[in-house]
């Protein structure tokens, strides 16, 4: 079943965990790909050192994290890769999760058509925000996309097997001062799909 406007309506360190388990289903040119989310991380708002949207910094770029939650924020990094994130809580609290790894399901053909990689490791795939983003053919057409009405890209919850959830400090924050600390990293333990252990 899609996620509903209501799962969204909560801080982003809440919804970091409770999006672990969730299935993404992006369609395009007649293909589905399924990946079940593994690895998050939080960003919370305007009081977040970590976040692009701290101090309350509304931008063009920023601009989708002010939505209200259950909307897609899309940004580049390093001038070629691109980063999912799910925004999260009301209108204007600016809460999002960076979605870091996924676990293929369905579709796997076509994420390594779109990944153009020969690693014979299937974890290589999807182990990292730039990687997935790349498998799931996600670009910046898709920033500010409305998961909850969109055709092409949106969330379901499914009957999952129960694991158990491990967080650690957010990774490559180092400028974020005491925010750095924060244990806002959440995967699911021995997923051999998360980015690092």
């Amino acid at each position: 079943m899609r996620l509903k406007q209501g799962f969204y309506q909560k801080d982003a360190v809440q919804a970091a965990k409770d999006l672990l388990g969730k299935v993404i289903v992006r369609k395009y040119n007649d293909k589905t790909i399924k990946v079940k989310i593994v690895e998050t991380e939080a960003y919370c708002g305007a009081e977040d050192k970590a976040s692009h949207a701290h101090n309350n910094k509304k931008t063009k770029r920023t601009a989708p994290m002010f939505k209200k939650g259950g909307h897609s924020y899309i940004y580049l990094i390093y001038g070629m890769y691109y980063c999912l994130n799910v925004v999260t809580a009301a209108e204007n609290n600016p809460h999002a999760v960076l979605i870091r790894a996924v676990e293929p399901l369905k579709g796997l053909n076509y994420i390594k058509e779109n990944r153009q990689i020969k690693s014979s490791k299937i974890e290589n795939l999807t182990n990292g925000p730039g990687k997935l983003s790349q498998a799931l053919k996600i670009n910046k057409n898709l920033n500010g996309c409305n998961l909850i009405e969109s055709d092409f890209l949106y969330i379901i919850d499914t009957e999952t097997e129960e694991f158990e959830i491990e967080n650690s400090p957010r990774i490559n924050i180092d400028y974020a001062e005491e925010y750095k600390d924060k244990k806002w990293r959440f995967f699911i333990k021995n997923n051999k799909y998360i980015s690092r252990s």
